[in-house]
């Protein structure tokens, strides 16, 4: 009998290997859940440390930590706008000790700005728990004729692609929903992406651009100042951070509702008792005294709730997304 080739032999074994440990994996976290976890956990944040992913994987992490007595090691894998430390995530082994911070960028819209991703949202990954959520902030240049979301549309629509508006890049979330108020209002606002919400930010405070869809925490300081107006919130209640400022759906553009969100996830095929006993875990940390004070300081309301509820919010907000980019033409740089 002939011998058989040597890659050949390799590309026939080794599938049959990884599926073999990861089975066993499988097998091994069932077995244990009940002392689940037994070791430190590993959760990845697809980006570089110092940013808002960072900060908040390691408030999430040091609570989690005092609730579960194993440590929490953050393992920033940045690159590709977080898709490497997404792919990463999703082709762990699935023993419930590797978590994922997911977020509404890397589940939730880059399906749809994206032709081939690495890793499907929905395939690859388990959802555990909606960690928190904030909305977007809409601030224009104390320059701009407008006090309310409706003064601001009525000039827009008078003075069709006058305004620009800012965003962190090509893409972003802050992108993404400039063009659903401009989807939802009819309004030609015209998009200028920079390299991060730091530079977008100072071009708006010094009136190069109008306007911008921004992150709480970082917007809400020139605000109170009178550097920067703010006509409205994404969410669809006020933020207890701004609670002067209305809603945009209640500021006249119905139904229109934008958050920003964050929650941990493990790979898809975690045992269940695995991924019910990290929810609860979760859910422990993220009612902790000092939890809430911490997320609020990011700008972040406080979540929590079922697997379950997580992962419908995944799914619809794929949903929601993918009508954006399709109706708005975005493609990701």
């Amino acid at each position: 009998m002939k011998q058989l080739h040597v890659p050949i032999f390799l590309a026939l074994v080794v599938p049959a290997v990884v599926l073999a440990l990861n089975g066993r994996a499988i097998a091994q976290a069932g077995k244990s859940a009940t002392s689940y976890p037994n070791k430190p956990l590993r959760l990845i944040v697809p980006f570089p440390p110092g940013g808002g992913n960072d900060i908040l994987a390691r408030t999430v992490g040091q609570r989690l930590s005092e609730v579960v007595g194993q440590q929490v090691i953050i393992d920033n894998r940045g690159g590709a706008g977080g898709l490497l430390g997404a792919e990463l995530a999703a082709h762990s082994v699935p023993d419930g000790y590797t978590l994922f911070l997911a977020s509404v960028g890397n589940l939730a819209f880059n399906p749809a700005l994206h032709a081939k991703l690495p890793y499907d949202p929905v395939k690859d990954f388990a959802p555990v728990t909606l960690l928190a959520s904030s909305p977007f902030i809409l601030v224009v240049h104390p320059s701009v004729a407008a006090k309310s979301v409706k003064d601001l549309i009525s000039l827009a629509k008078s003075k069709p692609g006058a305004l620009n508006y800012a965003s962190a890049g090509q893409g972003s979330s802050l992108h993404l929903t400039g063009e659903m108020f401009k989807l939802a209002t009819g309004t030609d606002l015209v998009h200028v992406a920079y390299k991060g919400t730091a530079p977008a930010l100072i071009d708006l405070l010094s009136g190069h651009v109008q306007l911008m869809f921004g992150s709480m925490a970082p917007n809400l300081p020139h605000v109170k100042t009178g550097k920067l107006r703010a006509l409205g919130v994404s969410g669809a209640k006020r933020s207890a951070a701004a609670p002067d400022v209305p809603t945009i759906a209640e500021a006249g553009v119905s139904g229109f509702e934008v958050l920003n969100w964050y929650g941990i996830a493990l790979q898809r095929q975690a045992p269940a008792p695995v991924i019910r006993k990290l929810n609860s875990d979760l859910v422990k940390a993220l009612k902790l005294p000092d939890m809430l004070d911490a997320l609020s300081t990011q700008g972040l309301d406080g979540a929590g709730g079922t697997p379950e509820q997580f992962s419908a919010l995944i799914k619809s907000e794929i949903v929601k997304y993918a009508k954006v980019v399709k109706a708005a033409g975005i493609r990701a740089e």
